[in-house]
């Protein structure tokens, strides 16, 4: 597309029939959601701070389903075992490296967040990747470290029936859109 700077006019792609000429012009889906009523200061704070933490946390999220699908097409190609866990050992060590300082930095929320994002895009608990891939000493281990914290690695998404998981649901449409 083309704009004409002095007219404001916005050159677009058309199509020509007949006689008729037609415009066209590839527009962003649009959500539309009931408005939210807030019954407390508490609910209008927890939303935003969702906002707040979805969009910290959810481009992790994906990195990690994307990190995690090519792990699983190269573990697929290798046959041996100690390969495999030679490979994951290099893999790991590269990952703390590269992402610890900068997830290190997240709030506790959004360390809770992340955990129930990683579930909506892996369709497994964070829990159940680490036992998968680092077996169930360290899957145990890690659990135990965060339930002293708070949190838990085994914490499962489900927009259908949680209602906090359906605000988050909610927001991770209206961020991926754009429209928040």
């Amino acid at each position: 597309m083309a704009q004409d700077v002095e007219s404001g006019a916005v050159r677009v792609p058309a199509c020509i029939e007949g006689n008729d000429t037609i415009p066209s012009i590839l527009l962003q889906q649009v959500y539309v959601f009931p408005k939210l009523e807030f019954k407390s200061k508490k609910q209008e704070r927890f939303f935003w701070m969702t906002v707040r933490d979805v969009k910290k946390t959810l481009p992790y999220a994906k990195l990690i389903a994307s990190i995690i699908s090519d792990v699983d097409s190269s573990l697929s190609k290798i046959d041996s075992e100690k390969e495999k866990k030679k490979f994951m050992e290099k893999k790991e060590e590269e990952l703390v490296n590269t992402y610890k300082p900068i997830l290190k930095k997240l709030t506790f929320s959004q360390g809770k967040m992340l955990i129930k994002l990683v579930d909506r895009e892996c369709d497994q608990t964070s829990y159940a990747l680490i036992k998968q891939f680092r077996g169930g000493f360290r899957a145990f281990f890690w659990q135990g470290f965060a339930r002293m914290f708070g949190a838990n690695l085994k914490s499962e998404y489900d927009a259908m029936t949680d209602d906090r998981d359906k605000i988050v649901e909610r927001v991770i449409i209206l961020v991926e859109a754009g429209q928040l």
